[in-house]
C-alpha cells in the first residue's frame, strides 16, 4: 500500500501541461492571416495562463491571456490583428513582413506543476509577380564574346532563380556562368548549339512564376551581311580578290588585278537592288542561314 501510495505521490508531481502542434513551421502571405496552431491537454479543469513570444534579440510578448481574456494593452504593431483560442492557437491577421520570425508559446494552469513549451516558425513572404526574360537582342553572332540574360520581375520576396533551355534545366557546361543569385545567365563563347528557346522560373515559399519563353538564335559568321536597323538599311559587303596568276590572252601580256579604293558607298535609292533585296527578305523574317538570299553564293553557303 505505501509503494502504490508512494507512486501517486510522484505521479502527481509530475503533471504538466502538454502542448502539441500540427504544423511547426508556416508559410504566411503579406496581407493574409496565419494561424498559428496548437492544442493542448492538462488534467486540470482551470483556465490557462496563455503567453504568446516572438524571438527577436530579445524575446517580444505577442499577447497573453486568461483562456481567451486578453491580459493588459497589446503591442501598437499587433493591435487589432490578433485573437486567441480556448484551446491556445494564435491568429495573426494582416500580416507584415515585420511578423516573420519564431513564435513560441507557453501555457501554465495553477494545479499542474509543469508549463508547456511550443515553438512555430512563421515566414511572410511577397508573392512573385511574373518574370520575364531582358534581352538586348534576339540574335548573336556565332563566336561571339559573350551573351547575356537577365531574369526580372517586379514583385516577390526571398526569389530562388532556375533558368530553362528548351523547357529543361541547363545542363553543367562551363561556358554558362550564372551571377551569384542566379538571376543573370551569361553565355561565353557562343555556339550554334546556343541556339534554343530560353525561359527563367522564379520562386519562393509561397508562390512561383514562368516566364514567357524566348528564342534566342545564332547566326553562323558570314563574308555577307544585311543589316536591318530603324535608321535605314544599310549593305555591308566584305570582298577578298586574289590574283594567284595572270592568264594570258591574245593580247601581248595580262592585265594586272585591279585596285581596290575604299569610298563610302552612296545611301541606297528606294529602288535599288539592296533595298528591294533586303526589304523582300525582311517582309519574310530572317530565317535559317540555309534560306538567307546569300546562300545560293558558293563561297558563303
Amino acid at each position: 500500500m505505501l509503494t502504490c501510495a508512494c507512486c501517486s505521490f510522484l505521479l502527481g508531481l509530475l503533471e504538466g501541461v502538454n502542448i502539441t502542434s500540427p504544423v511547426l513551421l508556416i508559410h504566411g502571405t503579406v496581407g493574409k492571416p496565419a494561424l498559428l496552431s496548437v492544442k493542448y491537454t492538462s488534467t486540470s479543469n482551470d483556465k490557462p495562463v496563455i503567453k504568446w513570444h516572438v524571438k527577436r534579440d530579445k524575446a517580444v510578448t505577442v499577447v497573453q491571456s486568461i483562456g481567451t481574456d486578453v491580459i493588459g494593452n497589446l503591442r501598437p504593431d499587433y493591435k487589432d490583428r490578433i485573437k486567441i483560442f480556448e484551446n491556445g492557437s494564435l491568429l495573426i491577421n494582416q500580416l507584415q513582413l515585420s511578423d516573420e520570425g519564431m513564435y513560441e508559446v507557453e501555457i501554465s494552469i495553477t494545479d499542474d506543476t509543469f508549463t508547456g513549451e511550443k515553438n512555430i516558425n512563421l515566414t511572410v513572404d511577397v508573392p512573385i509577380s511574373k518574370p520575364h526574360v531582358v534581352l538586348t537582342s534576339s540574335t548573336v553572332l556565332e563566336l561571339s564574346e559573350y551573351f547575356t540574360l537577365n531574369c526580372s520581375h517586379e514583385n516577390g520576396t526571398k526569389p530562388a532563380y532556375t533558368w530553362l533551355k528548351d523547357g529543361k534545366p541547363l545542363s553543367n557546361d562551363s561556358r554558362l556562368l550564372l551571377s551569384h543569385d542566379q538571376k543573370v545567365l551569361t553565355i561565353t563563347k557562343v555556339l550554334m548549339s546556343d541556339d534554343d528557346i530560353y525561359s527563367c522560373v522564379v520562386e519562393n515559399p509561397i508562390s512561383s512564376g514562368h516566364s514567357v519563353p524566348i528564342k534566342l538564335t545564332v547566326y553562323r559568321r558570314s563574308s555577307l551581311y544585311i543589316i536591318l536597323s530603324t535608321g535605314g538599311i544599310f549593305l555591308l559587303v566584305t570582298l577578298v580578290t586574289v590574283c594567284a596568276s595572270m592568264v594570258p590572252t591574245k593580247q601581248v601580256g595580262a592585265q594586272p588585278c585591279p585596285a581596290l579604293h575604299a569610298q563610302w558607298p552612296k545611301p541606297p535609292t528606294a529602288q535599288s537592288p539592296a533595298v528591294e533585296l533586303a526589304t523582300r527578305w525582311g517582309r519574310k523574317g530572317l530565317g535559317t542561314r540555309a534560306t538567307m538570299p546569300w546562300a545560293a553564293i558558293p563561297h558563303l553557303g
